[in-house]
């Protein structure tokens, strides 16, 4: 990791934003662009160059539009796709499979979900509690962020995600339908299950804060997990009160304890869940579907559990102001985001990735507009 004095501006204004001090400029996030030809074009190749040497003209890309700061880097991500999505994939067990299959059982009744996870899953979670080695958890941890911290280089800064854990829905594994319907049957199992994953995560999150402070690692993690549609939670908020907000606050806890500001990723409408999320130690969001009546203005004048202002990575809209607007849209959306914003700990960003058929006069406004904020600030 790179000292605060070796850091470039535009990583400073970054770390500067995530101890939530005074700044002029708004630093940006990184905004995952998924059409090749746009990347290309904002890393200032030639067109194909992306598809040839991703890597490479991924971080070229990041450099050129001014990212501020990483935490999820994904530079081969975009190759999953096509200019009309997602080509020639199987069937998964959320995108429509046939038939869903795990350690040769097939899962077609909220009975079979509870049999594999009783058989399987139950088991393999115990066995890595009981194996679990938390210096070598926190060495992985410091390796893979130091590592990431490098290619990056000093004006950029890393920040984490994916080594904080707390218990999640098995929709991957199981599907949608008969997992969500195992809730409402069988609730004593669901919540058996998210113990468990929050008595491992408990452990791999004391691992997660000695890194923190070990490593002086940037004091600043997203969160990201699915548990809401635009219709609202996947599961009944009230059912998750009793039987997944205490475990996922628990085993978040030495965390919470820490100076770590941790985000929650906001796809869907989970306005019914925000207040238990901050209760539990959430100290801001990214992403926000407005849409889909995620109350922007509303979350940023709350406050955490201990009182202070949330940080906010506020998203241009990539389902409906980016693909569907003008770029007057574009610029009043981003307006509107800063103007709303908290006055520290604000970043800008993108909702989520920027799928394939943007018009490019949009992408182009929203990387102007974001180049004007990281100058100007607000007060611009």
């Amino acid at each position: 990791m790179y000292s605060y004095d070796e850091l470039g501006e535009r990583a400073k204004l970054a770390h500067d934003t995530v101890m939530r001090k005074p700044t002029i400029g708004i630093p940006t996030w990184s905004i995952l662009i998924m059409e090749h030809e746009q990347i290309d074009m904002l890393a200032g190749v030639e067109p194909g160059e992306y598809k040839k040497n991703p890597e490479p003209v991924y971080m070229k890309y990041l450099h050129n539009t001014g990212t501020c700061f990483v935490d999820q880097y994904i530079p081969f991500n975009p190759l999953t796709i096509g200019k009309k999505g997602y080509e020639g994939k199987e069937k998964g067990v959320t995108t429509g499979a046939e038939k869903i299959v795990v350690n040769d059982m097939l899962i077609d009744s909220p009975e079979t979900v509870v049999e594999h996870l009783e058989k399987f899953v139950f088991p393999g979670i115990k066995n890595a509690i009981a194996n679990f080695n938390e210096d070598a958890r926190v060495k992985a941890i410091l390796d893979n962020e130091n590592a990431q911290q490098e290619k990056l280089g000093n004006n950029i800064l890393k920040t984490g995600y994916a080594f904080i854990s707390f218990p999640g829905f098995r929709y991957g594994t199981y599907g949608y339908e008969y997992y969500l319907m195992t809730h409402a049957v069988y609730p004593e199992v669901m919540e058996k299950d998210f113990s468990l994953q929050a008595d491992l995560a408990l452990l791999n999150n004391k691992a997660a804060a000695r890194a923190y402070e070990e490593g002086d690692l940037p004091p600043l993690y997203r969160l990201d997990h699915d548990m809401a549609d635009s219709r609202g939670m996947l599961v009944n908020p009230e059912l998750l009160e009793k039987i997944w907000f205490p475990h996922f606050a628990r085993c978040l806890e030495p965390m919470a304890k820490t100076d770590v500001r941790m985000l929650w990723h906001c796809d869907g409408n989970l306005m019914d869940i925000v207040p238990g999320l901050l209760d539990s130690g959430v100290k801001g969001f990214q992403g926000f579907q407005y849409e889909c009546g995620m109350d922007y203005e509303k979350i940023c004048r709350m406050k955490t559990r201990d009182g202070e202002p949330l940080s906010i990575i506020a998203g241009v809209s990539v389902t409906r102001t980016l693909p569907l607007g003008k770029p007057k849209d574009v610029r009043d959306e981003m307006k509107w985001l800063v103007e709303n914003g908290p006055e520290t700990g604000l970043f800008l960003g993108c909702s989520s990735s920027v799928t394939p058929g943007v018009p490019w006069e949009n992408i182009k406004i929203l990387f102007e507009g974001f180049e004007y904020y990281r100058k100007k600030g607000r007060k611009g």
